[in-house]
This record gives structure tokens, sequence and C-alpha cells, in this order.
């Protein structure tokens, strides 16, 4: 019986095969879609924009006109001088100041102890690990607005109610935070390197810090943006322990624009685009570092 044995490929016949694949399915190709690709990116494009655009369009017409049917399905002359009027009467500068404060506290909180936390559920063995774990997402599962009542006599008896504490202190830490960065940390962070560190003499903070950290980054970004936007569009609970005089949030102010036997719908529109325009801004800014480190961390896990 005769065995062949066939010859190892030289890089210059393996070269010559990949050059006879298509563009596409050639390692690091570029994938091309069609009209249709296109097409329904268009679409969902101009789907997404349209409540934008609709509130800017709102925003630049007078109450009369928005009354009117068929609605205006184009800009009017009124958009400057509503937001005008909306950052005056709903004193919008102190309520940009005040939700930058609780929005970027909550964030920068909750992105540190939900790494911290999610490093400790996915590398570190200890007893009812997985017990507390589930405890943790059985969190998520309750309505948060159970937790109103009690969680005003609270604040109500530590004389919070409207200031900003009263927002910030129920909102440091998230179940959804620590799920997130313990599953990313699961394939993300090898065992290998930990145990490096360790041998090295590092303590466990100091894995934290010099390991955990770089390796949840991208990670990171995420969740501290979406905490950020979800801290920034809060409304009930604000709501509920802020007034549109004291401390108001973007939200409580622009809530204050509907009072009155009519309210102005356009002054409305105009103050919610205006509470919307920094979340813009910071996607414009850092949406291209946070996409870029998503990537990035799923060629290193």
């Amino acid at each position: 019986m005769t065995t062949t044995v066939t010859p190892p490929e030289t890089p210059i016949v393996k070269e010559e095969k990949r050059s006879r694949l298509p563009k596409s399915a050639r390692a690091g190709g570029t994938l091309h879609g069609g009209p249709i690709a296109y097409a329904v990116l268009i679409v969902f494009t101009l789907v997404s924009l349209f409540p934008l655009v609709w509130t800017a369009i709102a925003a630049s017409r007078d109450n009369q006109r928005l009354a009117e049917n068929p609605p205006p399905l184009w800009f009017g002359s009124n958009l400057f001088k509503n937001l005008q009027i909306a950052w005056k009467d709903a004193n919008l500068g102190e309520a940009f100041l005040n939700t930058t404060i609780v929005a970027g506290i909550s964030a920068v909180t909750i992105v540190v102890l939900s790494t911290v936390a999610g490093f400790a559920f996915a590398k570190l063995r200890f007893k009812g690990r997985n017990a507390l774990m589930l405890l943790v997402i059985g969190t998520m599962m309750v309505p948060p607005q159970l937790s109103i009542i009690p969680l005003y006599m609270m604040v109500a008896k530590l004389d919070w109610t409207d200031q900003l504490q009263a927002v910030i202190f129920p909102s440091l830490v998230s179940a959804f935070g620590v799920f997130f960065m313990r599953q990313y940390l699961l394939q993300a962070l090898p065992d290998e390197v930990i145990e490096a560190a360790r041998v090295d003499g590092a303590s466990s903070w100091r894995v934290v810090w010099h390991v955990v950290f770089p390796a949840a980054r991208p990670a990171m970004a995420v969740l501290g943006m979406l905490m950020f936007v979800q801290a920034w569009n809060d409304f009930l609970w604000p709501f509920l322990v802020l007034t549109q005089t004291g401390n108001p949030t973007v939200q409580v102010a622009v809530a204050g624009l509907g009072r009155g036997y009519t309210p102005d719908q356009s002054l409305i529109m105009a103050g919610a685009l205006l509470g919307t325009l920094p979340l813009l801004l910071v996607f414009a800014i850092f949406g291209k570092q946070i996409v870029g480190g998503i990537m990035q961390g799923a060629v290193k896990g």
C-alpha cells in the first residue's frame, strides 16, 4: 500500500489560492451590500431621524398651527424665538447643570462598581457566588415603581426632598451593569492573565486597577454612555422629589412648560429639543471611540 505524502504549502502557493477567491471572501476584505441593503438602511435611518426632525419642526411653529389638520411638515420661522422662551421659562441653564451632575456621578459610580462586582462574579471563586448572581438578576425583574413609596419615605426622613442627592444616591448601583460587565469579563479577560499577575505578587485591588480596568475599557465606555443617557432621561423619580423652582433636572424643567389651561405645544417641543441636543453632542464626540472600543474588545476577546 502506497502512502501519498502531501508537501506543505509554501507561502507563494497560499497567496495564489487566496488571489483566486473573491475580494469579499479574503481575510480583511470588505463586504459590499447590494441595492436592497442600502434601501433598507436608508428607510431605517429616516424612520429613526423622523421623531427628532418632527420635534424641530413643531418647535419652529406656533401652537395654533400645530393644532391644524394636516400638521405642518416643514420648518417655520419661530424656532429660535421658541428656544429662547423655553430656555428662560424653564430655567434650563440650571437644569442642564443639575442633570450633568446627576448623570455624571451616577454613570461613573455605576461603571466602577459594576466592573469590580462583575470581575468578582466572573473570575473569583467564593461560596454563594451563583446564588448571589441569581439574586442580582432577580432584582432586574422587579418593577422600579414598587420601590417608589418606601424610597420616598426614606428620602423624606433624611430631609433630602428637592435636593440632588435624593436623585443621585438611589441610582449609584445597577443590576444590569453588574450583569453586563460579568458577561463581558467572562470572555475578554483570560484566567491566565490574572494568574500571572498574582504570581508577580499583585494584590486583588492591584489586579483590578492594572488588569481588569484596561481589559474592560470598551465595555466600560458602552455602559457609561448607557447609564448617562438613562440618568439624563429619567423623569418619574426626579419629578417626585424635585420641583421646577428648586433644583430641577432637564426632564422636570421641560415638564413645567406644559402647565396652564392650554399648554403651548411648540414651547414644550422646543424644551424637548434643547434637552436632546446635549446627548446628540456627546454621542457625536465619543460615538466613534465607543464603537471602535467595542470592535477592539471583540477582536481581543
